[in-house]
């Protein structure tokens, strides 16, 4: 079952998104994640083919911070315990070194010509590895795009709601703010479909809420210490600055900039990593308010089991996002968040066979 805020350990970070698909999506919030996942739902109708022969890879474009190193280490217990069980033969992960889609599609590539049966992906670039994928498809590879998603209708897609994760940001700070500040804009990794949906989101909140205004904008690569440094670059040129929209894993380097500079701290959205966590904690004492949101890096699961079902045999339609829950927490959350995470920890939600299974069945048909 879906363990919420359950926190894993590590070292490292990043998120995802989806380019708009036509069609349905089945977005999911935790709460009604939790919900789904109970003990009182409809069972699970598990595919049961045998997949004990089938290799699994993740080809992973990017691990220089907590989210993605906390996703890779979730990705290997998942698969050990699956191939203890007999369910895979192997299921091993690969990291490009430079998050170069040229790099990544050759990686694929490889893929392919050592056998594999199913492959997922996190991707680059949201279309620059569509040729690659598509010959995957042709050899007879399952392939499943997670978080950084991609464009190739042959891919399946897990996902998560980054867009509205974005919007949700402007709306809080419009809120806060009485409707009228200057924003900060912390970008993620530039290229990767993740960045580009939590920006549209800002944007579409922008539009909602004219008195705010983006008077910056960098790339934190959802690293502290990048974000740290971007910000300290840009600050000497910007006017006050009231809030700060952030992608994860950039929160507290961000904080850490407004400080060495003397500058009076705007309200900062958090990511869900444990430094961040750990700061706010700091922070609520002198009556400090904001919010911290994320995908949890444990929605890795879902891809795995994604691929692994699919090659028992169970029909998910191509055409639907199957979309994860974003784990949002709130001030209250904080202690007992902070209580289960160690040391470089991100907030997380962990699926199980039977969950992902669960999530699928609930997907609703084309059309529908």
């Amino acid at each position: 079952m879906v363990r919420p805020p359950a926190l894993i350990n590590n070292n490292g970070d990043n998120m995802n998104a989806s380019v708009r698909r036509r069609g349905a999506a089945l977005a999911i919030a935790a709460t009604s994640a939790t919900l789904l996942f109970s003990s009182g739902a409809a069972v699970a109708q598990v595919a049961t083919g045998d997949t004990s022969s089938a290799k699994i890879a993740l080809s992973n474009n990017y691990a220089a911070n907590a989210w993605r190193q906390s996703m890779l280490k979730t990705w290997a217990s998942t698969a050990d315990d699956a191939v203890k069980r007999k369910l895979v033969a192997a299921a091993p992960a690969f990291t490009t070194s430079e998050n170069q889609p040229t790099e990544q599609a050759q990686q694929i590539q490889n893929m392919i010509l050592q056998g594999y049966k199913a492959i997922v992906v996190d991707a680059a670039s949201p279309t620059a590895l569509n040729g690659t994928i598509k010959k995957a498809c042709a050899a007879g590879v399952v392939v499943v795009s997670y978080d950084g998603v991609v464009t190739e209708p042959c891919a399946y897609r897990v996902t998560f709601d980054f867009r509205k994760m974005g919007e949700k940001q402007i709306d809080y700070l419009a809120e806060r703010l009485n409707g009228k500040g200057n924003i900060l804009e912390i970008r993620g990794l530039a290229g990767v479909s993740v960045d580009g949906e939590i920006h549209a989101g800002i944007m579409d909140g922008i539009k909602k809420h004219p008195g705010l205004k983006i008077v910056g904008s960098v790339n934190g690569d959802w690293a502290q210490t990048v974000a740290q440094k971007a910000v300290s670059g840009i600050l000497p040129t910007l006017p006050k600055v009231d809030g700060v929209v952030t992608q994860g894993g950039d929160g507290f380097g961000v904080a850490q900039a407004f400080k060495a500079a003397n500058r009076e701290l705007p309200i900062i959205i958090l990511g869900n990593r444990e430094d961040e966590l750990q700061w706010w904690k700091t922070q609520v004492q002198s009556g400090y308010k904001t919010y911290s949101a994320s995908n949890p890096p444990g929605a890795v699961t879902v891809a795995f089991w994604v691929a692994q079902q699919v090659l028992a045999g169970k029909k998910v339609p191509k055409e639907i996002d199957i979309v994860a829950p974003l784990l949002y927490l709130n001030e209250q959350q904080l202690p007992d968040a902070l209580a289960k995470t160690p040391q470089g920890g991100v907030a997380d939600i962990a699926f199980s066979q039977q969950d992902t299974v669960k999530l699928l069945d609930a997907t609703p048909a084309k059309g529908k």
